[in-house]
Parts: C-alpha cells; sequence; structure tokens
C-alpha cells in the first residue's frame, strides 16, 4: 500500500474519535490493577492505575499514566519518587478506595517506607519503587516514567484484573 493511500485511509481530525467509544473499545483489553503511592508512610498519595507497563529492562524503566487534574500528581512531582504497588486477587477494595476522588484522600492502608521514603503496600502481590525519570504530555494525562530501583514480589497469589468495566481473579500461576 502506497503512503499516499495509507495516509487517506486515516481520519482527518482525531478529535472525531467519541471518547466513550474509546473508552468502550479499550475495555476489551485486561488489564493489570496497580495502585500508585507517593508522598510519606504519614501521609500517603496513592490512586488507582491500571495503565502501567513495562519500558525498558536496561535502564530499567516503568510507565504509568495519571491524569492531569489528579490531586495526587502534584505530591508525586515534589517527593519525585513512587511506588507501584500490584494488587492481589483479594484486594479489590483496597483497588476500590484508591479510585474513588472522594475517598482516597483519606484512604487508610498498611505502608511501609520504601528506600526512598514513600509509602509501599506490603499486602499488595508485588511493587517497584521508581524515581521520576521524565514525563511526557499525554494529553489529558501525564505519561510519567520511573527508574525503578528497588522490587519485589510480596506474595504468589494471582493478580486482580480489569476486564469490560469489572474486576477479574487470576489464580497463581501453578
Amino acid at each position: 500500500m502506497s503512503e499516499r493511500h495509507a495516509a487517506g485511509l486515516l481520519q482527518p481530525d482525531p478529535a472525531l474519535v467519541d471518547p466513550q467509544a474509546l473508552r468502550s473499545v479499550c475495555a476489551n483489553w485486561a488489564t493489570g490493577v496497580t495502585v500508585i503511592t507517593s508522598g510519606s508512610t504519614e501521609r500517603t498519595a496513592g490512586l488507582t492505575v491500571n495503565s502501567f507497563t513495562s519500558v525498558s529492562l536496561d535502564p530499567a524503566l516503568i510507565l504509568v499514566c495519571i491524569h492531569n487534574d489528579s490531586n495526587e500528581l502534584p505530591v508525586l512531582r515534589r517527593t519525585g519518587a513512587f511506588a507501584v504497588n500490584i494488587l492481589a486477587a483479594d484486594q479489590e477494595e483496597l483497588c476500590r478506595t484508591f479510585a474513588s476522588r472522594h475517598t482516597r484522600h483519606t484512604a487508610q492502608a498498611a505502608t511501609r517506607p520504601g528506600i526512598t521514603g514513600v509509602p509501599v503496600l506490603p499486602d499488595a502481590l508485588a511493587y517497584l519503587e521508581c524515581r521520576v525519570d521524565r514525563e511526557v504530555d499525554g494529553g489529558d494525562h501525564v505519561i510519567v516514567i520511573g527508574e525503578v530501583i528497588d522490587l519485589a514480589v510480596q506474595r504468589e497469589e494471582g493478580p486482580l484484573t480489569f476486564f469490560r468495566n469489572s474486576f477479574h481473579r487470576l489464580p497463581a500461576a501453578s
């Protein structure tokens, strides 16, 4: 297919994509569920995020996407570090607490300080503690790229997943 013909197949204006239609189509992609924590163990800032992925093994980089209007984003920027807490199958309630703008500011969760001092959820399936490497504009979100400086698997259960707007529990790998 020629470049000229391929360009003609693209929509001329990306704004023509309805945000709800995009959300509906993307709901068909199963994701894991994480809680991003920053701040300190005395005042944990955290939010539920499913836009998380590894970027590079060498150097060890990951990314998370955080809404521009998130109250937790300024805390993460001030701290310069964060933890990605990968939730286990039995942590749906914790996920919901940190997902709600109304409850996540007062969410009580057991934490321990990571090596940067940011809170890590000791009951999470696994965690990656990161220093902010850089930010990239992602429309209504900020793509935060983190350099992984500490990580561990803390439990052997399966992960909490999100698919078609509901939670699912995967069994542990055998």
